[in-house]
């Protein structure tokens, strides 16, 4: 059996309000996961990126913002 990886859904929006959940620095990312959502600066957000991508469902990204789970194509 193989497991497959889905990855989120990623929007970006011109502004984020809310504040890291780890340091309390203005949010660049927020993640959607079972349960409700978490925001990250975006020192945590990058940090992070590998799990953050894993379990959220949906990933909303402050604009111009590069964060290292989003997978870009040529």
């Amino acid at each position: 059996m193989t497991a497959t990886t889905l990855s989120p859904e990623i929007v970006t929006v011109a502004e984020l309000s809310e504040r890291c959940d780890r340091c309390g620095a203005a949010a660049k990312l927020e993640v959607a996961v079972t349960g409700g959502a978490l925001a990250f600066c975006g020192h945590h957000a990058n940090k992070y990126a590998a799990d953050l991508a894993r379990v959220a469902s949906r990933v909303t990204v402050q604009e111009g913002f590069a964060w290292a789970g989003e997978v870009r194509t040529a």
